[in-house]
């Protein structure tokens, strides 16, 4: 009866899946100025940002799986990941990648240590789940500049965005609890350092490619993913583009003011809200644009940024396939993270103080490829000197820590 149940549900997704996409084949056959409109402006983001940033990371993640300098960072990095997050230590490079280039390298990192065996299917998920985060560019430069126009804004939602991200991760520790880590830690085996250095050489000679085939399977792999994302980009600024067009969204909005309302929020913002569901820019834009306060601005702009739009979805659903990776935890994260970003946004608004003078600007803000290489490079290995630290702070107070037990069993 159960699966009869199901079987009527899958098939009724399916039909309801081809009606819809049969609607918006049909709508742009009608508006083909409009949709092509919207695939060079999505064809335009990718060749012009996503293309050229991405590009270096994502070539030089893949060479770094392969000689295994991830398996040395991660021996490293596994008392802090492990208490704090329930993930590898491994976990701490994905993250690391994560906030220096944004998305969705953290979800290209995690796929791929699902297929190396370097994670188990939930610490994927949980992986997953928390080191989904935008670049600083984008809420510096981006948002914070081009969009309102006011520096001082960057600071407040990057802290709100970050401290959200590790919130998330924080509360997934817990997701899946009962399953056994893939990797323990065994003090017996000898100094850090040593063990850090037999992980590395064990994981290079399992891969044991030339580095010239590496480098090139890193090339093509890397250029593969980077096209399939491109043509997310361009199929979801089409797909909002083509709902514009046919008014469909105007029926939405209602319900959006009025959860806005209840949220104590100016309902102007749901025209914002609407189009951060479907991508990021999209939103942030919407909600710099509109005659809101200021704070509600922020809040709804925050709470987009975390949420990264079916855009980013999309791109994540297809850099995990080919694993066991679930899409459905990854989703429910993005709303916790969207509304704990809202939340810390609100109460951090008492430290955001703007100049009188400054007036907001809706101009679009373009880094130069080498200054983006140069900072993001830069967030890169602060973030992982950091994590570094922490992790060998963590790892020295845990040795003091059963070395007092010790001393105690013996009196």
């Amino acid at each position: 009866m159960v699966t009869s149940m199901e079987s009527k549900g899958q098939k009724g997704l399916f039909y309801f899946t081809a009606f819809c996409i049969g609607l918006i084949t049909l709508s742009l056959a009608i508006y083909p100025k409009e949709g092509l409109a919207a695939a060079r402006e999505g064809l335009s983001i990718f060749a012009e940002v996503v293309l050229p940033s991405l590009l270096p990371f994502f070539i030089l993640s893949e060479i770094l799986l392969g000689l295994g300098v991830v398996h040395f960072i991660g021996v490293f990095l596994e008392p802090l990941m492990r208490p704090a997050f329930n993930v590898p230590g491994a976990g701490a490079f994905a993250l690391s990648m994560g906030l220096a280039a944004g998305y969705p390298m953290d979800a290209v990192i995690t796929a791929k240590f699902r297929r190396l065996k370097l994670c188990t299917r939930l610490e994927g998920e949980r992986l997953l789940a928390f080191t989904n985060t935008a670049d600083p560019l984008f809420m510096f430069g981006a948002v914070a500049v081009g969009m309102f126009g006011y520096p001082e804004i960057g600071v407040t939602i990057a802290i709100a965005h970050y401290l959200a991200a590790f919130s998330v991760g924080f509360i997934f520790r817990f997701y899946g609890k009962e399953e056994r880590p893939a990797y323990r830690e065994n003090r017996q085996e000898g100094n850090i350092l040593r063990r850090a250095s037999r992980e590395m050489l064990k994981a290079r000679q399992e891969d044991n490619r030339p580095f010239g085939q590496l480098l090139a399977d890193a090339v093509k792999d890397s250029i593969s993913t980077l096209l399939m994302i491109g043509g997310f980009i361009v199929l979801f600024s089409v797909l909002y583009q083509v709902l514009e067009v046919v008014k469909l969204l105007n029926y939405i909005l209602p319900v959006v003011e009025g959860v806005l309302k209840l949220l104590g929020l100016d309902p102007q913002l749901a025209a914002a809200v609407l189009k951060g569901f479907f991508e990021i820019d999209l939103g942030t834009m919407a909600a710099a644009q509109t005659g809101s306060a200021l704070g509600d601005r922020l809040i709804v702009s925050s709470a987009v940024i975390a949420w990264s739009g079916l855009s980013v979805l999309g791109q994540v659903i297809s850099v995990i396939h080919g694993t066991d990776l679930r899409i459905r935890p990854f989703i429910i994260a993005r709303v916790i993270h969207a509304l704990i970003a809202g939340f810390y946004t609100y109460l951090l608004l008492g430290t955001v103080k703007v100049a009188s003078g400054l007036v907001p600007t809706t101009r679009t803000v373009k880094f130069g490829l080498l200054k983006r290489w140069y900072l993001s490079f830069t967030q890169l290995l602060i973030v992982g000197v950091l994590l570094l630290i922490a992790g060998l702070l963590i790892r020295f107070l845990s040795r003091y820590r059963l070395v007092l037990l010790d001393e105690k069993e013996k009196k």
